[in-house]
């Protein structure tokens, strides 16, 4: 049904679906992998109540930045995309979109997003030109280093750091926490996602974690996100988060086993399908933290 909706703005116009595809709209698992850890710290930073303001802010803000950098990421890998069997029928290797309008629809993503970080702090909009920054430079780094979901992981957990600055005022020590543990949760994800295309990126030389850590991928994975979820340990500890929030990191400690179990014959498919869990381990968390507030008050 949420596809054939997508389709019907084809009435409206003739490319609509083409630029919907460039922008991943008909794929939102990137926009709840980031739009959970952003509400994560709007909860804390609000004692559980956080601004409608912020709240309508920040939801619009994770869905067009994430477009912005789906639209940044194909024109950076139009090159290579074409050499890869998941992503060989995106919209600029089939020639539906030109670079330059990926180029123009990232610009323009981006100015709207810049445009509502102006109704928050001034502090905010510093943060925000780092996160720009990140997420601009993240589908270039594949070319040089084996380690682009840390620049990943770096850019995705702006989103916590901003939040925090528009609804506290102020980003305390304790919220690096939660960013270290994002940043850690999301170079997991995101090498089960690059081990759906590893054996493509061996013959074409795209670096990724996956690549590197090889036949001890899963236990890394389960390494990372159990380092993670230590962190938001500590972090919740820091900022008084009762029993309830530990309900919410179990449910994501279970997630995370069962995507270990899933993928023990790696292959490209179970490794897509674990990718895709993942966005139940931070809605997990984040029903953790809202009962928290709300149940435990």
């Amino acid at each position: 049904m949420y596809q054939q909706l997508l389709k019907s703005f084809n009435r409206l116009h003739p490319r609509a679906w083409d630029f919907i595809q460039l922008m991943r709209l008909d794929r939102p698992i990137g926009i709840y992998l980031l739009m959970w850890p952003t509400l994560w710290a709007l909860w804390i930073a609000g004692d559980g109540a956080p601004s409608l303001k912020n709240i309508l802010i920040f939801v619009l803000g994770v869905i067009l930045m994430r477009c912005a950098g789906c639209a940044i990421n194909d024109f950076a890998d139009r090159g290579i995309d074409g050499d890869v069997a998941r992503t060989k029928g995106r919209p600029i290797v089939t020639g539906r979109i030109s670079a330059k309008e990926a180029l123009i629809t990232f610009a323009v993503l981006v100015g709207i997003s810049f445009c509502l970080v102006l109704f928050t702090s001034a502090q905010t909009v510093y943060w925000a030109f780092l996160a720009v920054g990140l997420a601009a430079l993240y589908p270039f780094t594949k070319r040089y280093t084996h380690y682009p979901q840390v620049a990943l992981g770096a850019a995705y957990s702006c989103s916590i750091i901003l939040a925090f600055s528009a609804q506290h005022g102020s980003v305390p020590t304790a919220v690096w926490l939660i960013y270290l543990a994002n940043l850690l949760w999301t170079i997991a994800y995101d090498t089960y996602y690059a081990m759906s295309d590893r054996e493509d990126d061996l013959k074409i030389g795209v670096k990724s974690t996956a690549v590197l850590f090889g036949s001890a991928d899963r236990t890394i994975i389960l390494s990372l996100q159990s380092s993670a979820l230590l962190l938001l340990l500590i972090a919740g500890y820091q900022f008084g988060l009762g029993g309830y929030f530990h309900l919410g990191l179990a449910g994501a400690a279970a997630c995370f086993i069962w995507e270990f179990r899933h993928t023990r014959q790696r292959d490209a498919q179970t490794a897509l399908e674990a990718f895709l869990h993942n966005h139940w381990a931070g809605f997990a968390i984040l029903l953790g933290i809202i009962a928290h507030y709300t149940l435990a008050a």
